[in-house]
């Protein structure tokens, strides 16, 4: 990896941010798979420790979270006995807040879907935070205790609860949940304002990931063999989408908007993180 030049980092990063798999990009670039998975593991590292370190005492006032599904080494039902239940082995699940104003993404987690991992999510997102949101969620029961617990009486929260019909008959089932029928807005803690009480945001932010980074691509054998290069790649993404890609609404990027950032950077400047 040391002996790649600036300009084919860029040209492997550029490729992985856009949607490409690993093996497509080695065989577009020319840069063998173990190099690139070198790459992506240095790279992935020092995004995560610097939006770690920068993403702080943030002024963000409405945030939408959600969790996004996707899978690792293989699915649940495919797996041997002996890794069911370990984590990084089958359904893996990527929490991820946004900021409804300036479309950052404050803060996300890779793990289970449970009430611990909900836990960890919150309580990073509240750290982040430099004084009271408005917070909308699901219905995922874990973020009630999750919330209370990171925050207490300081937010207003409200969920949104999606009612649906009963799913499609015959064999469109498999990935076609019931049809969407209403959504009822239940304030949880504080005033949250009804108006402003939506999913949306987070809802579209998971369709970009889907469409962005291969390893949530649906119904592919594009997933991650290993945990950490799932969470190396999200590390990179976020950074890309936070301080490289313009925002096609705000037309700079996220960072910006949010006063994190001056300038929109090069995709250069993001892989010098790894010098």
């Amino acid at each position: 990896m040391n002996k790649l030049s600036t300009a084919k980092r860029t040209q492997v990063i550029a490729a992985l941010v856009e949607g490409a798999g690993v093996n497509s990009v080695s065989r577009m670039t020319g840069v063998g798979k173990p190099t690139i998975l070198r790459l992506l593991a240095s790279l992935g590292s020092a995004c995560l420790e610097y939006q770690d370190r920068t993403l702080r005492n943030l002024t963000c006032k409405r945030i939408q979270v959600d969790e996004i599904w996707s899978f690792c080494h293989g699915k649940d039902k495919n797996l041997p006995d002996e890794l069911r239940e370990q984590f990084g082995y089958g359904s893996v699940w990527t929490w991820m807040a946004i900021d409804a104003d300036t479309k950052l993404i404050p803060s996300w987690l890779v793990g289970g879907r449970d009430a611990s991992y909900a836990e960890k999510f919150i309580s990073d997102l509240a750290g982040r935070l430099a004084h009271r949101v408005q917070l909308t969620s699901d219905g995922h029961k874990p973020y009630l205790e999750a919330v209370w617990n990171a925050f207490g009486n300081d937010i207003d929260y409200a969920m949104l609860v999606k009612l649906y019909n009963n799913p499609p008959p015959g064999n469109q089932t498999r990935y076609s949940p019931g049809v969407c029928c209403g959504a009822r807005k239940d304030g949880i803690t504080g005033k949250p304002d009804k108006k402003h009480v939506s999913t949306s945001y987070s809802e579209r932010l998971n369709l970009q990931l889907r469409m962005s980074n291969r390893r949530f691509t649906r119904l592919t054998n594009a997933h991650s063999k290993k945990v950490e290069n799932h969470i190396h790649s999200m590390a990179i993404y976020t950074m890309y989408y936070n301080f490289v890609r313009i925002h096609s609404t705000l037309r700079v990027t996220p960072a910006m908007e949010a006063g994190i950032s001056s300038h929109v950077w090069s995709l250069e400047e993001m892989i010098r993180l790894a010098s």
